[in-house]
This record gives structure tokens, sequence and C-alpha cells, in this order.
């Protein structure tokens, strides 16, 4: 019966009836539709929250079908944008979800057009840029926000409640450069379950507004070697931090940080210089780059596939060759860089 459709959920003595009409009235946003995105989407759907909007820069693929548990392999065949793959599969799940699917790569302009009314941010995103834009967005407009990431079998997470604990800022302090991604070293899908799971349990306690039960430590693991760590994070908290310190200048609103690129003029080719300053070490990226032609000399290293040629500087910057789609560039980008 409809009327029983959430009633497991309301014996639940945390959320009850007032914690599921919470619910019904709540807005989330979540940013990325990929394996993080769509099983975070999914549950929270099934949870009958209000209004789910989704980002998505990205269509399916089939290397996406065994973790992104929203997508068939029509929508690869087909390369449907998974944030309309994600809005058909939801809307099957539960029709009294309003659901708003956006194609689009997040920058400070899509956030300031799909914020409004949210009471809360979920991380579903593949890079660390995007994370600190969204780190600075809700720093500024006082938003909750919950960061999550998963690689191999790694996963960690950590809630964000403006004012009341440290910012990601202050735990990472700069984006890091050379991050490992599921794109050279895989993943499996326990992991993207496992980090889920802890998003959408402090997603609910968001939104039914039970912030006391809210974890404060950052959660890192490893399935397949069976560690589980909760790391305290209150004393990681910086005064002069530029996010939430007493005076914050909110930097990667301003760009200040934010990766460079540019269309190089009469090649097939876009340069990509990451906003942080420092020396890419080329032999450590050499061992993590998916199959592929490779060659270096002291100053560079250049890897081939079947459709791109990628070339890595010790100064950070990379030029792609092949395209002069920048947004395809800097999905590329991230999928084989992290950061």
């Amino acid at each position: 019966m409809p009327g029983e459709r959430y009633s497991r959920q309301q014996l639940f003595q945390p959320i009850g009836e007032k914690g599921q009409r919470r619910l019904k009235e709540s807005h989330v946003l979540m940013i990325g539709a990929g394996a993080l995105g769509t099983s975070s989407s999914e549950q929270l759907v099934r949870a009958g929250i209000g209004k789910l909007t989704v980002i998505d820069r990205d269509y399916v693929e089939f290397s996406n079908l065994q973790r992104q548990q929203l997508f068939t392999e029509k929508d690869a065949e087909s390369r449907m944008p998974k944030a309309v793959a994600a809005k058909e599969r939801l809307e099957k799940v539960n029709s009294e979800v309003r659901i708003h699917a956006v194609v689009d790569d997040v920058q400070v302009e899509e956030l300031e057009s799909y914020s409004q009314g949210i009471d809360l941010i979920i991380d579903g995103t593949d890079n660390f840029e995007t994370r600190m834009l969204i780190n600075d967005f809700t720093q500024k407009h006082k938003i909750p926000w919950i960061y999550g990431g998963c690689v191999g079998s790694h996963g960690m997470a950590y809630t964000i409640i403006p004012g009341m604990n440290p910012c990601l800022s202050c735990l990472m302090r700069s984006i890091p450069l050379g991050a490992a991604t599921c794109d050279t070293v895989g993943v499996i899908s326990p992991a993207v379950q496992m980090v889920a799971a802890h998003q959408v349990a402090e997603a609910l306690k968001v939104l039914v507004g039970d912030f006391l039960s809210i974890r404060k430590e950052l959660v890192t693991f490893d399935l397949w070697n069976n560690d589980y760590t909760s790391i305290k994070t209150a004393r990681v908290r910086t005064e002069g931090c530029p996010s939430c310190g007493e005076e914050p200048t909110y930097p990667y609103l301003l760009g200040n940080n934010s990766t460079k690129v540019a269309v190089l003029c009469g090649r097939d080719t876009v340069q990509i210089r990451p906003g942080n300053k420092g020396q890419r070490d080329l032999e450590e990226l050499k061992k993590r780059l998916p199959d592929g032609e490779t060659q270096e000399n002291p100053f560079l290293l250049s890897y081939k596939n079947s459709q791109y040629r990628m070339v890595f500087f010790r100064d950070g910057r990379v030029l792609i060759h092949g395209t002069k789609d920048i947004k395809e560039a800097k999905a590329l980008y991230h999928k084989i860089v992290g950061g």
C-alpha cells in the first residue's frame, strides 16, 4: 500500500513521522552521477526526499556498469548523459520525488544557479578541484555538505557543517597533485557502497535535523585489507583558513586556484595547467597510467592510447592532443590525473 511506503523507516525512532515529513520537504543537490552519486541518489530517493537535483558532465560507458548502479547496457550503447539516465531510472523508483537532471560541468555559475533552496550538497565528483570549489561555496553560503571518495578498495567520508567543524580546506591544505583514480588503479563496487552508506546516513541526520548525531570524524577504510579508521579532525582547524577561518577569502570561488584550460591556437590540442603549483612526479604517474604507449625524457612524459596523446610536464602542465573540446579534455584529465 502507498501509505506503507516509508513505514519501516518511520519506525526508526530518530526519524519517525516528523523526520519523514522533513525529508519530504528537503532538497538535495547531488554533484556527480558516477558510482557514488548514483548509489547515494537511489538511497535518498527511496528514503522519500522531496527534490533531488543531479548535475553531471559525462555520459554512460560500458566501464561504468560494474559499479554505477542506475545505468544499463542500453544507456552505454547510446552514450546517454549520466544525469539524464539517472533521472529516468530514479523516477521509476519513486515517482513522488521531483528530480531535476542537469548535464553540465560544475563551476561557480552552476553552483549559484542550482543551489537555490537546497538543504544539502553531496559529493559524487571525481576530482579535488571541484570538491574545493564546493567547500568554498558551502562555507560562504552556510550549506552542509558531505565529502566522499573511493578508489581501489579504499574509501573515505566526512560531513562538513559550516561553523561546526573544520572544512575540507583545513584537512587538505591544497589540492593533491597526481592522486590515484579509478581509471588508473581501479575500484571495487563494495568500496563504493560503503562510502555511499556513510554519506546517506549522514545526509539523513542532516535532513531530519539531528545534528547531535552527526559524525565528527573523517572515516577511512580499506575493505580488502580489513582496515577501518576514524580520524578526529577538531585539531586540524586553522584560524587562518581561507575557506572557514576568521577572515575567509574563498579563493576557489575567485578562480585563483582553479585549473587553467586553453585550446592552443592552430592545433588540435588543449593545454591544462593545474591551479596549485608544484612538481609532478612523472615516475610515479607512469606506474599508474592505463595500458598505452609511453615515451619520456628528463622533462616530460608522453602517453598515447587509441584516441588521445597526453604530454605531462614536471611543472604540472598537460597537453591533450586530439581534441579541441575543453570539457572533453578536462574529463579525460581528471580520469587520468585525479586532481
